[in-house]
């Protein structure tokens, strides 16, 4: 067990460059080892540290990555991992320059809340005949954003941290409402507040208190704008972790299907998964779908839970899409949550990018076998 205190500036070489200090009286056991991650990414001629051309290392060398399935779930993940706040936006067609090196195809799928893009399932489809005319970027919201929300579906939902001199404290509050997420979901840029509450037990914060019994009218731009008590001032009282649901949390998936571009559709919307009614479900519906989620087009529409029956609400009835709407929740329907169904007759969807073809990667042809959508 090595116990002397690196004190290094961050310049130099190699870790035996740095200043130490020994101390001779403390104990150290395993539980106390130290770890770091060290990132294969980086961010190139932007105007800011958090934003420019994705550069990926591979075997030492470093390159590009195509955009042609870089999305702005995959550059939030890589926002978070560079602490760089979330993605404002994922241009491509080389929006930073080209860079030089090969260019790589790998395709990310991420949910946009991993910590971290080696978190992220990845299709590792090589290097690629794509150019850097095509070379992917990302803007962060940059270092200064200093909301978070944890245990959620997407980075537009779940428990309220702030970053205050540096340090992730939690919110708390005894009448937390749909004022204080207003704020909260203006400030992260995720559209309207859907829903304002308090977390169950299990899924409290174990950290600093930030602030306490938040007070906001609702048009405020920062949460530190609002009435508000600091931990220093108020201990007292019964307030508890804030949680928001903002619009911009709302995803589609496909569940029960052979792949991810097959089965029941099921929404994310209010904090909780629900399920389609398939009255006047058809492919124009279907479409739209396949195309939300990057799987193709439609090959069918099934209806009656032909891929079993989910467990949660029913959000959509009477979906009646033309096919050019952008997602699912574009489309003419009742309103979420109205519906006159049951379970039974959950809608799913048969996408074309199920169907895959192998091909192999290695030394004249032969090597392991990678897949990818057609």
């Amino acid at each position: 067990m090595w116990n002397k205190e690196f004190q290094c500036v961050g310049n130099e070489t190699h870790l035996v460059y740095c200043p130490r200090i020994s101390h001779v009286n403390q104990t150290c056991s395993h539980a106390n080892d130290a770890s770091v991650i060290c990132s294969r990414f980086r961010l190139l001629n932007g105007s800011s540290e958090c934003s420019g051309r994705v550069e990926i290392q591979v075997l030492g060398a470093w390159g590009t990555l195509c955009d042609s399935r870089w999305d702005l779930l995959d550059a939030n993940v890589l926002c978070r991992q560079l602490d760089c706040g979330f993605a404002v936006s994922a241009p491509g067609g080389g929006y930073f320059g080209k860079g030089t090196g090969s260019v790589w195809t790998d395709t990310f799928h991420c949910k946009g809340t991993e910590p971290h893009l080696g978190h992220c399932p990845v299709t590792a489809l090589g290097a690629s005949q794509c150019s850097h005319d095509n070379d992917a970027s990302v803007i962060c919201s940059g270092r200064s954003e200093s909301l978070r929300l944890l245990n959620g579906e997407s980075r537009c939902d779940g428990r309220v941290e702030i970053s205050l001199r540096g340090v992730w404290s939690r919110v708390l509050d005894d009448q937390w409402d749909m004022n204080d997420a207003s704020v909260v979901c203006r400030q992260l840029q995720c559209g309207a507040a859907e829903k304002a509450y308090n977390p169950p037990k299990s899924e409290r914060g174990t950290g600093p208190v930030g602030l306490r019994r938040v007070q906001c009218a609702g048009n405020e731009t920062h949460l530190t704008l609002c009435d508000k008590s600091t931990s220093e001032a108020a201990q007292a009282g019964i307030a508890e972790d804030v949680g928001v649901v903002c619009s911009g949390s709302r995803q589609i998936r496909l569940v029960n299907g052979a792949g991810r571009c097959a089965g029941r559709v099921e929404i994310y919307y209010n904090g909780s998964w629900g399920t389609v009614c398939d009255d006047s479900w058809d492919l124009s519906d279907s479409n739209v779908v396949c195309k939300q989620l990057g799987c193709g087009h439609a090959i069918n529409a099934t209806v009656s839970a032909h891929y079993g029956q989910g467990s949660g609400p029913i959000w959509l009835d009477d979906v009646n899409c033309s096919g050019n709407e952008s997602d699912l929740w574009a489309c003419p329907s009742r309103v979420l949550g109205q519906h006159n169904c049951r379970l039974k007759e959950d809608a799913g969807v048969l996408c074309s990018g199920l169907f895959c073809e192998c091909f192999c990667k290695g030394f004249n042809g032969v090597g392991r076998c990678l897949w990818r959508s057609l």
